[in-house]
This record gives C-alpha cells, structure tokens and sequence, in this order.
C-alpha cells in the first residue's frame, strides 16, 4: 500500500509530488491517462494557444524557469518546462502513463483508497489526490442534429493538427479564452469562417513581447531580479481584485479600455455593436488578445450573434433560421467546470459518488476537502480558480496545505482525516457573503455560476489570503481517526464474525 496516490501530472500533480516527496512523503504514485505529462498543457496545442498570465508568475515558485522567450509563454514553452521539471525532480519513476482512471473507491474498514484504471491495473494508497483540474474534460454542446453532420469536427483541446484548413468552410462555436487565440490563426488560411457567437465577451490588450537575449540573461544571472519581476506582477494583479471583489464601479471604468480597444480593431460600426459586450467587466472571464478584433474585421470572416439552432448534415442554422454551409466545426467552448469529477469515478463513505454529492452544488473546505470522503484532497477544487492573477499560485498553497495534512498523518499515526459538516458550511457561508459584492453576481451567466447562480468557481477575495488560510491543516476542523482507533476497530469486528451465532426462538 502506498501512502498517497496522486491522480493527474499537470501543475497541480507535479507540485503536488515535489512537495511531498520534499517534506518525506515519497511512497507515491502518479497516475496519467494520457501518454505523456502535462495536463492542459499538453492537451491543449490549438493554433496561438499560450497563456494569459505573465511566465514569472506561471511558473513554480521553488522551480523557476530563468529563461523565458516572452511575456507570456506559448504552450509549447510551457509544456517544456513541465517537462524539465520531472526530470530534474526525479519523478519519472513516480508517474505510470495511460492509466485511466476509472474508479477511486474508499474502504472504511482499512482506511484505504482502491484506485482502478481502465485497463485493470489497481493501487491502494493511504490518502488520495485528485489532481485532475477544471480543465480537463472538454465541454461540447448538445446541439441538435451535431450527430448527422457530414463534416470534420473537432474541439480545441483535441485539435487535428493533420486536418488541413486551408480553402476550408469553417464554423467556430464559441467565442471564450480559445477562440480568441486561435480564429486569428486560422483566419487567414480558410476561405469562410463563420463564428457564433452567444455572449460578446470582454477583450482587452495583451501587454506581449519577446524577451531580448540581454533581458533573459540578465533574469539568469543578475540576483533577485527575476523575484522582483514577479513580486511586481504579482502585486499588479492583486490589485486588481479591488475591481472583481470589492468595487463594481472600478470595473465599469476599465470597461472603456475595452471600446477603445474595439474601436480601434474594428472598422464596421456594425461588427462593433455585434462584439459590444453587454455586461460589466469581469462579470465573465476578461480574455487577453491584440489580433482578436482585427481578424473579426476580415472580410471572409462573419461574427453570427444568433446563436446555434441546430446542425445539419452540411451545415449550421442560427437561431434566425438561417443555414451556412460549412465542411467543418470548431468547438471553443471550454470545459465541464461544474462537472470536473465525472459521475462514477470515486466513491467514498458509504459507497456515496462524489458527482453525486455535487449534484446540488460543489462546494468543499478551502478548496480541498469534502465530508464523506476521507483522505481525500482535491486540488484546484471548489472556488479555488480565478479570474485575475496565476492559478499556480493557488496550486501551492493548496499543496502546502495537503502536505501538512499528510505529515500530521504520519507523525501523528493517523488513519483518516475527514473534514467536518459544520466547519464545511460555515466556510461556504463565508465565501458567500464575499461572492454576493463580487462582479460575478452582477447578472450575467458564466462558467463560474452553477445553475442555481452559486459562484463554485472563483475565490471572491486576494490570493494571500487564500495562502493564510491554508497556511497550515487545522484539525481541529476534522474527524480524526487514528491506526490504533482502526485496529481495535478492526479486531471488535472480527471477534464478533467469530462469535457463535444465538439462537433464533
């Protein structure tokens, strides 16, 4: 049995394992679906994918990259690095590939989690991981008819690098954090692109550049210029969270940052009222691009703001009724954030599914645990992510957070550790009250609201704050079982199987 099973080997499961195997813990195993490391950074390698937060500051803070080509990394860069990182930290060992995990199931009678892959393989692990993400699974819609389309089609995170688009007829669903990186790629190389469009979203310049061979050098080898670099990014983004959490009324001004930058893209009065979004700044994601709006403005490019009806064998209708003919479909429609643990795959206490236990809303403590599932710590979980600075950040000091938990474990000779109901409850209620003030709740529907408009997304104030409060496992916040609990537990059952069965009258 080992003492932790990590599922995943994106950011969160690579400083995940550093830091435990840092601070003792170093019976692991990693476990990857995919052929290979990375997480979304390896899936996701569409046309101009890069990321919208500045290298220094995504990046591991005890594993800085000192040679960034840019301000913000491209995927290959960053996958790169993620790469670097497993061979400099030894964990190849760690990792077994192509290991679908198909079910995670807890065993109360050994304080054990069984994790099954879809090709049989088994581990059993003290405490489990689940280091999957938000943006793991791709979200396609339900469109009518999709089924009978003739076409190619395909989603962002699983581009066809060997579709050729060149002279092609191309619809592109979706107009979030992909498609705005990618549709300028692929403007120019296809011979129509019609992209619908459901919510014009808010598109702000990209302070982007290459770093100069003197620059690089100078982050190499200049002490504590690199840290300073990313101490100013940092507290430049910060700062931003007075607008998101606090302020609606700062965000409604850099809301003319965003006209300028359309009007400035965009030569058609029309095509601007089309991309005008109608809702305050930051109420959904705020994207990052210089080429979005020019590559609108292409005349073989046309902005549909009717929304899909239905697809048909050779084409898609909008909601007007109107049919484009198109021989393929590009889906920019993102992932299953309010879905992130699919249904089926890990069971805790009493057999109970997590998805199930999420079916009403996703909530759990800091982030990180849920009552009913002991031993279980989630990474990048509930209103952990953000909208303004590096999720990477919010990685570690979850991870600080869990490593702690399974030190306390070890030293302390526990067997579980299951986060109480009230202390749950009294958390969310908490995050509630910040959320209500937040830009989020001021009307519009994003990928951070569930159905019933509860914010399970976003954290709803500063990082640091997030980093106190995980600075340390506060057990007083959980049901501590210990092995000697477990062991007399486990010999009362036994004596009685052994009992003599009484009598019925």
């Amino acid at each position: 049995m080992r003492e932790l099973l990590i599922i995943g080997t994106g950011f969160a499961g690579l400083a995940m394992a550093i830091q435990a195997r840092e601070a003792g813990v170093d019976d692991l195993v990693m476990l990857e679906r995919a052929g290979e490391v990375g997480g979304t950074w390896r899936d996701n390698d569409y046309p101009g994918c890069a990321c919208d937060v500045q290298s220094h500051l995504y990046s591991l803070s005890f594993a800085q990259k000192r040679d960034w080509t840019r301000t913000f990394a491209g995927h290959a860069e960053i996958q790169a690095y993620i790469l670097d990182c497993y061979a400099r930290y030894g964990l190849r060992p760690k990792v077994r590939l192509d290991a679908d995990i198909v079910r995670a199931q807890w065993d109360a009678g050994e304080a054990v989690w069984t994790v099954t892959a879809r090709d049989g393989r088994r581990w059993r692990g003290r405490a489990l991981v689940s280091a999957i993400g938000a943006l793991s699974n791709p979200a396609i819609p339900k469109l009518p008819g999709l089924e009978d389309f003739a076409g190619k089609q395909f989603h962002s995170a699983t581009w066809d690098h060997d579709y050729a688009l060149e002279g092609r007829r191309v619809a592109v669903v979706g107009t979030g954090a992909s498609a705005i990186q990618f549709v300028p790629q692929i403007a120019p190389k296809v011979a129509r692109l019609h992209l619908f469009q459901r919510t014009a979203p808010w598109v702000l310049p990209k302070a982007d550049r290459p770093f100069g061979r003197i620059e690089r050098a100078a982050y190499a080898h200049v002490p504590g210029l690199q840290a300073a670099r990313r101490a100013r990014i940092y507290w430049g983004l910060e700062s931003r969270v007075l607008g998101f959490a606090y302020s609606q009324a700062l965000m409604k001004a850099t809301q003319n940052q965003g006209l300028r930058h359309i009007r400035r893209g965009i030569r058609d009065p029309q095509l601007r009222a089309k991309v005008t979004p109608n809702f305050t700044l930051g109420c959904k994601r705020v994207l990052l691009s210089n080429d979005y709006y020019p590559a609108l403005d292409r005349a073989n490019v046309e902005v549909v703001d009717a929304g899909v009806e239905a697809v048909t064998a050779t084409g898609i209708v909008d909601a007007r009724g109107v049919e484009r003919e198109v021989d393929t479909i590009i889906f920019g429609t993102g992932f299953r954030v309010q879905s992130m643990v699919p249904e089926g795959m890990i069971f805790g206490r009493g057999g109970v599914d997590l998805a199930h236990a999420w079916s009403e809303r996703m909530t759990a403590y800091k982030g990180t645990t849920v009552p009913g599932f002991p031993n279980l710590f989630v990474l990048a979980g509930p209103n952990t992510g953000l909208g303004h600075s590096s999720m990477v950040f919010m990685l570690e000091s979850q991870v600080r957070y869990v490593v702690d938990a399974l030190v306390k474990m070890r030293d302390r000779k526990w067997a579980s550790v299951e986060v109480r109901s009230d202390r749950l409850r009294a958390f969310v209620a908490g995050l509630d009250d910040k959320a209500a003030r937040a830009v989020w709740s001021s009307g519009c529907r994003s990928w951070y609201l569930d159905r019933s408009g509860n914010n399970t997304a976003l954290w709803p104030d500063f990082t640091f704050r997030f980093r106190q409060t995980t600075a340390s496992f506060d057990e007083q916040a959980y049901a501590v079982q210990t092995l000697a609990e477990l062991a007399e537990l486990a010999a009362t059952a036994s004596a009685g199987d052994d009992a003599p069965t009484p009598a019925v009258a």
